[in-house]
Order: C-alpha cells, then sequence, then structure tokens
C-alpha cells in the first residue's frame, strides 16, 4: 500500500475506521474489512491500475481483467463492511470503476442510447462473455451502472462484487452533485463517509435505503439447535419475513392486479383509494399579511425520518373489519367521514379548547389541504390526530394489522445519526443556540462541498427509502393489472409508506395549529416539509415565539435535529405577489420557490 497523492489537508482525511458495527462479530471482522467497505480504481497515464480506499489508503491492483479484479476484491482486497444486524449478512465489497479504469477493462466509458434505455450493456458484450466463461454470473438486471458479480454461495460463504460505474449515470446528479467527476481519493472519501455511517451503496439512494431497512431486520435468523444439534433458518420476529403480502385493495396503487376488475378507465373516489401524500398546499395572503415585508421560508429536518421514529407499521398482511371501533395503536387503513372536524375549534391540550381562523389553515386530511366531503380512507396517524383535536371518529371499514412493530426504528437511528456527524463535521452541531445554529447554517456546504453531497444523499436515501415502498411498474413490458418486478418483494409495503407520510404531514399540521394558536399567524404555503410565513423581518427568529431562547412548545424549534426547522429562504412579499400574478396563479405554491425565488419546473428527486 501507499499514501494517497492529494492535495487534501491531511487533517480533513477521515481516519481509518476502527469500531465494529453493532451487532458484528468482534475479532477478525476488523481483519475481513481491514481496507474499507469499497474502493475507487482507476488506471494513470503510465497503465498503472490502483485502488484508493477509505483512509487515504492505495493499493496497487495486479488485474489485467474484469474477473480478475473481481478475483481480486475477493482474495486479496480486504474490502467490505460488516453486518448492521446479528442475523444479516456482510456487506460485499463495492469497487467504483472511472472513466481510465473502464477503458483499461474493456467497458465502454458512456452507454450508447439503447444501452441507456435498457440500463444495460449488451449480454453479447466482450466483457460479459469474459465474466460467463470465468465461471461469475450477473444477476436478472445485467451489466449495467450498478452491477452485481457472482458465485452461488458455498454454504454461509459468500462470493460477490458490487460495481458502480459513475459514468454510466450510476450517481444521480439530483442526489450526489458532482460526485461521479471527482478525482478518485476524493470520490473514495465520499462514498466512503457515505458507506461508513448509512451502508455500502447498493444501488440508487432509493435502492439503499430500502436495503438498509432489510439489512437492520433479515427476514431469517438461524434457529436453536434441533435434536440432532442442527440450526435452520426461521423467521426473525420484527421483520417482514422472506414473503411478500397483498396489500388492501383501497392501498393498490392503479393498475395493481387487486384491481384488475375495475373499468379501465375508472378514476378512484376517496371512498376507494388511499391518497396519503405530503402537503402541496397555498393560499391567497390576506390583506394584513400584505403589509408585511418579507416571506420567510422553514423546513423541517429530515421530516420522513421523523415521521418514522416511533411509528407502529404493520408487519404482516392485513385483515378485513367491518364497523370497527377505532385504535389509534393499530396500524392500518380506515374508511371514516372526517369532514365533521372543524378547524376553527380544536382541542389543544386535554380539556383546553382553541378558537382559530380555520380558513386560513390547511385541512390535515388531503394533501390539498382540502376539507373532506365524505367518507375517505385515511392511515391510522390521520385518524388519531382527528381524535387529537376533539372529534369523535366512526369507521365504517378498515384493513388492520395485527402482526405489527416499530420497524422503522433502526432505520431512523442509522440515518439520523449519520446526518448528525455529518452535519457537526461541517461545523453544524446539535447543540447551538437558535442564533448560533442559523449563523452555522449560512455557507455551511461550501466548508466541505463533498460532505455537503453526503449530507444530500442521506436525505435522498430517507425520501427514497421510503418512497420505494410502493415502487411503481418501471417498463419492462407492464400492462394494467399484470404484477409487475417490485410486488415481488416482501419490501413493497404501500401501508407502511401511506403510514409514514400520514404521520409526517400530521407533524406537521400539528406545528402549524400550536403555532397559530399561540401568535395568530398562518401559514401562507405548506409544501412538504417547508411552511411559509409572511413576516415583518427576514429572519425565521422574527415570527418563531422563542421566550429566553426557549422555542413554543409543540410548535416550531430551530436546530439540526430531524423534526426542527432550519432555515429555507426568504424572499419579499412583493416577489411573492408579482410571480402569482406573472403566472396568473393566486394559489401558486410560494414554498416550491422560496429557497432563491427562482420559479422552475426542473425536478429535484423529491
Amino acid at each position: 500500500p501507499r499514501p494517497a497523492a492529494t492535495t487534501r489537508p491531511a487533517s480533513r482525511r477521515p481516519a481509518p475506521r476502527k469500531a465494529v458495527a453493532a451487532g458484528a462479530p468482534a475479532g477478525d471482522a476488523d481483519a475481513r474489512f481491514e481496507n474499507g467497505p469499497l474502493a475507487v480504481v482507476d488506471v494513470d497515464a503510465d497503465g498503472r491500475v490502483s485502488a484508493y480506499c477509505v483512509g487515504g489508503l492505495v493499493l496497487d491492483v495486479p488485474a489485467k481483467s474484469l474477473p480478475a479484479l473481481v478475483e481480486w476484491t475477493l482474495r486479496e482486497g480486504r474490502l467490505g463492511q460488516p453486518r448492521l444486524s446479528g442475523p444479516g449478512k456482510d456487506a460485499d465489497p463495492l469497487i467504483v470503476l472511472s472513466e481510465a479504469a473502464c477503458e483499461h477493462y474493456g467497458l465502454p466509458v458512456s452507454l450508447s442510447r439503447e444501452e441507456r434505455l435498457a440500463g444495460r450493456i449488451p449480454q453479447g458484450h466482450k466483457v460479459v462473455k469474459q465474466l460467463s466463461r470465468a465461471d461469475w454470473q450477473l444477476t436478472k438486471r445485467g451489466f449495467g451502472p450498478w452491477a452485481r458479480i457472482y458465485r452461488p454461495a458455498q454454504g454461509s460463504e459468500r462470493a460477490c462484487v458490487q460495481v458502480c460505474i459513475p459514468s454510466w449515470d450510476a450517481l444521480d446528479t439530483r442526489h450526489w452533485a458532482h460526485a461521479g467527476q471527482l478525482p478518485p481519493a476524493d470520490l473514495a472519501r465520499l462514498l466512503g463517509t457515505y458507506a461508513t455511517r448509512v451502508m455500502t451503496p447498493r444501488g440508487s439512494t432509493a435502492v439503499t435505503g430500502l436495503e438498509l431497512m432489510t439489512a437492520l431486520h433479515p427476514p431469517t435468523r438461524a434457529s436453536e439447535p434441533d435434536a440432532t444439534g442442527k440450526r435452520h433458518s426461521e423467521h426473525n420476529p420484527g421483520s417482514l419475513g422472506r414473503d411478500p403480502v397483498d396489500c388492501a385493495p383501497c392501498e393498490a396503487p392503479d393498475g395493481h392486479p387487486l384491481l384488475a376488475d375495475l373499468p379501465r378507465f375508472h378514476q378512484r373516489t376517496p371512498a376507494e383509494v388511499l391518497a396519503e401524500e405530503a402537503y402541496d398546499w397555498a393560499r391567497p395572503l390576506t390583506d394584513a399579511e400584505c403589509l408585511r415585508r418579507h416571506l420567510v421560508g422553514i423546513d423541517v429536518n429530515m421530516a420522513f425520518a421523523a415521521g418514522a421514529n416511533g411509528l407502529a407499521v404493520g408487519l404482516g398482511a392485513p385483515t378485513h373489519v367491518r364497523k370497527p371501533v377505532f385504535d389509534p395503536k393499530l396500524p392500518g387503513s380506515w374508511l371514516v367521514d372526517l369532514s365533521h372536524v372543524d378547524l376553527s375549534r380544536v382541542k389543544a391540550g386535554k380539556d383546553t379548547w382553541v378558537d382559530l381562523d380555520g380558513e386560513l389553515l390547511p385541512s390535515p386530511f388531503t394533501p390539498k389541504g382540502e376539507r373532506p366531503t365524505g367518507p375517505a380512507w385515511y392511515a391510522t396517524p390521520t385518524v388519531a390526530y382527528a381524535v387529537e383535536l376533539g372529534y369523535d371518529v366512526r369507521p365504517v371499514e378498515a384493513w388492520v394489522r395485527h402482526d405489527n412493530g416499530r420497524y422503522l426504528d433502526g432505520w431512523y437511528n442509522r440515518l439520523r445519526d449519520a446526518y448528525l456527524a455529518t452535519m457537526a463535521d461541517l461545523g453544524v452541531g446539535a447543540e447551538l443556540s437558535p442564533e448560533e445554529f442559523l449563523r452555522a447554517m449560512d455557507g455551511y456546504r461550501q466548508r466541505d462541498p463533498e460532505l455537503a453531497i453526503v449530507v444530500s444523499a442521506v436525505k435522498a436515501t430517507v425520501k427514497g427509502g421510503i418512497g420505494k415502498l410502493r415502487e411503481r411498474p418501471r417498463g419492462e413490458g407492464w400492462r394494467p393489472g399484470q404484477p409487475w418486478r417490485a410486488l415481488a418483494r416482501p419490501t413493497w409495503r404501500p401501508d407502511i409508506r401511506a403510514a409514514v407520510i400520514s404521520r409526517t404531514r400530521i407533524n406537521m399540521h400539528r406545528k402549524i395549529v400550536k403555532h397559530a394558536a399561540f401568535t395568530g399567524q398562518y401559514p401562507v404555503a405548506v409544501l412538504s416539509d417547508c411552511a411559509v410565513y409572511a413576516s415583518d423581518g427576514p429572519s425565521p427568529l422574527d415570527f418563531l415565539p422563542y421566550r429566553d431562547g426557549k422555542p413554543l412548545p409543540g410548535g416550531f424549534r430551530l436546530g439540526v435535529n430531524p423534526g426542527l426547522v432550519k432555515h429555507e429562504g426568504t424572499q419579499s412579499v412583493l416577489w411573492g405577489e408579482g410571480v402569482r400574478e406573472q403566472f396568473d396563479a393566486p394559489d401558486l405554491n410560494l414554498a416550491r420557490y422560496i429557497k432563491d425565488g427562482t420559479v422552475t419546473d426542473r425536478d429535484t428527486g423529491e
């Protein structure tokens, strides 16, 4: 091994990892993976092949072909990562190929249009044939931007290497920014930090988010020894198991096999489909708000992670119940009429009612903030909030899951810790006062642009992982009414996605109500985890009620922790009214553009 040649100050290089992940076997774990979870393979002008690892380590690679590189990785590379859970599997080593490495090993530097659409190079490509001749196999997805090269497991021994090719667009720029263009040592540091704190990437951030759930709750474990002393594979309690379960009909997205008997162009009503989605609501400014100077956006940190924390979700199949008594502790989907809930008078405590201007508030029950007009399907957290506001609920029917648990707690903890550790490295600590926090957040991404990319990737892992729980068909010749590939996964669980989104939206509404009851201020726009308020000053501290440095209990609180808020952006009231007038849209959602004031339809990946 030789030290990496880099212009980066030594103090900014991460130290070699020594800690063993929770639940991993001690002792030999570090020796097996002493060079870290991954390596970026590059070739210099003299044709020398090097593997850049975590901590600045650089290894010489003697492999002349891709099959030889796979063999070297498994036999000599000492790459990989200990399991995150006792019954789980160690993470396979990840090899990231630079453009020069692609050329060296006979792979195209970029994919053709046809290859990009197919998501892989052809089966007849010479490198795929080389792998086949060496008895290596590829998964059904073939050799694409994220490839898995393996031989069938021999007992407990796995022989598998993951390959990532940034020049084939493996690292989505919406989440990884310019990571794919970084020098090898810098890319190894960036991906190594993510891998050490979250897990070794298994594909997109969404795929990794889903794989992290499984890594923390493997579907099976070894049983106690039987009479002959043998152990067998058995269900791991608290996991989603090995086999997929059918969702309830109301939870099924359009085109699902459960809905195959519906007329082709049938539009399902709220009484037929569960529609728990994030907020996208806005209203015109009042006359009083127009007299204020600023529109200030505040954004909830890691909102969907916070929504998942402590949430009981179904683990098994749903049970259909007619006229059930609502149980806020029972995960499920409930058909209930919440149109009688009046936001102008709500319960704010055990025996305390408050009067609000309900016309200035979004409904907590619908993504567009419109008041329900009749029975509709809701996830448990939404119905529980109606009860919390002081109103009776009488469900007509429900699909409930008696087998349930806090499946996402470990997932939340892992991602929270990764986020907080990386933000602390960027100078934003958890113990800062509100004023110190706002100062620390100002320009934090420029302090270390590569670590800032890790923060973005962690946040995308949260949102993508939740979204992947209800993955839709992705081409593959699919037709409505037919099953698609994702349905075969135990982690295809639209009910869990709905519960997390429901709880996240309710968390936001609860804070909005607390703030309105105390200050008389109402949001003018809410988009997912961002709320915009009219304010006399440009800072969140100009309208958030802090007393002696302490926030309003249950309201918005500035800080870096998940569930707390940061400053999203400030624009003038004149800007807001001007944009709405320009696009002839009095209800244009200003939260979408509050960050920099630029009105665009660019997809941010959210």
